[in-house]
């Protein structure tokens, strides 16, 4: 009976010693994590896109030629205007005052010119009898040159006055819409000062910003389409017009794509996106939720063949809508990791698997 009893507490042990060996298995196997990964991808041509907004190619000042107080405006931004309207207008009381100052003088000229010329008549018909002298003909003829050189001063000063009180309205030189309004109602403004931005009605441009690590990829004349945010599924052809000189405090470059297409239903403000298509032999590029960067620099992390993730710092082109080229640090065979970065930590143990949820097997040339 004893040696029964000994059997079955060894059989005991036994069984509990392979319950906890597998107890520990699946509790290790449950600590590594599933993580997705994929290959870069290989192909020789390039989709990059860019967002832009929609503005017109010609824009212009409207401003007053002349200084005073705002008692009226007409129109705001986003309001379609015409040539010749009226936009704006300034106080004329002071105008008016110079302009009546101006038209008295031009009386009293007039008056000086009709009494010089009198003067010299008679001088003139008492000249041949001698009762006057040579000297003092010339003299009189002098003062009637005199007051009609005052004469036609006094009508310029008129004329000018005249104009200043008629340049109390600001009028619109060209069709187009109003895109920025700088006057209030009893703001004085000085002559020349801007009181509108003018969008010229007619051709339009893309303006978007490129980074200055892709900046030479974009040459004048490169064709380019265009899609609208409220129109995803229709797409204008396009050129790039104009590339900035000289990039902005964030290094990005201005560059004006003009539409070939489309003018005429598209409005100036639109939010767009500019496509371009490129060609690189052997370009690699991963999801854009593979790249990560730490101090500026970025970085992907890399399966090894024993399972284990190593983070890799990588050289990266413009980013796309979904993807980033890879221009150095990785190899076509490697697999990184999509998603989930920060919670990766470096020689961390992972179960790779593909989009499929299918597990992945790693090479012998995985590893680095």
């Amino acid at each position: 009976m004893s040696r029964i009893k000994s059997k079955a507490v060894s059989l005991l042990i036994v069984c509990g010693i392979s319950l906890w060996g597998c107890s520990k298995e699946t509790h290790e196997t449950a600590a590594t994590p599933l993580v997705m990964v994929t290959q870069p991808n290989r192909s020789d041509n390039e989709q990059k896109s860019y967002a832009g907004d929609v503005q017109a190619r010609q824009q212009t000042a409207l401003a007053f030629r002349v200084a005073g107080q705002v008692i009226e405006r007409y129109v705001d931004v986003g309001d379609q205007v015409k040539v010749g309207q009226v936009l704006a207008k300034l106080d004329v009381k002071d105008a008016q005052l110079q302009l009546n100052a101006a038209s008295a003088q031009v009386e009293n000229a007039q008056s000086a010119v009709k009494n010089a010329e009198s003067e010299l008549k008679r001088f003139k018909e008492l000249l041949p009898s001698h009762a006057v002298s040579r000297s003092q003909y010339e003299a009189v003829d002098n003062q009637y040159q005199a007051a009609l050189s005052a004469l036609k001063q006094a009508q310029s000063n008129y004329a000018v006055s005249r104009n200043q009180t008629g340049y109390n309205q600001l009028i619109s030189n060209k069709n187009g819409v109003i895109t920025a309004r700088n006057i209030e109602v009893g703001q004085v403004v000085s002559a020349g000062q801007a009181a509108y931005q003018l969008a010229i009605a007619g051709d339009r441009d893309v303006v978007i910003g490129i980074p200055e690590q892709a900046i030479g990829e974009i040459k004048v004349g490169q064709a380019a389409w265009v899609t609208l945010w409220s129109k995803s599924e229709e797409k204008f052809a396009a050129y790039v017009r104009e590339i900035s000189p000289a990039a902005d405090q964030s290094r990005t470059f201005s560059v004006k794509v003009a539409l070939r297409e489309g003018s005429a239903v598209i409005q100036l403000g639109q939010s767009a996106r500019v496509f371009f298509n490129q060609t690189q032999n052997n370009l690699l590029s991963v999801p854009l939720s593979s790249v990560s960067a730490n101090d500026q620099q970025a970085y992907v992390w890399v399966v090894q063949k024993d399972y284990t993730v190593h983070k890799v710092p990588v050289t990266v082109g413009a980013y796309g809508r979904d993807s980033v080229p890879i221009l150095s640090g990785l190899q076509p065979q490697d697999y990184v990791v999509i998603g989930g970065m920060h919670l990766l930590r470096e020689k961390q143990k992972i179960q790779p698997i593909d989009r499929e949820n299918r597990a992945v097997t790693m090479s012998a040339g995985a590893s680095r």
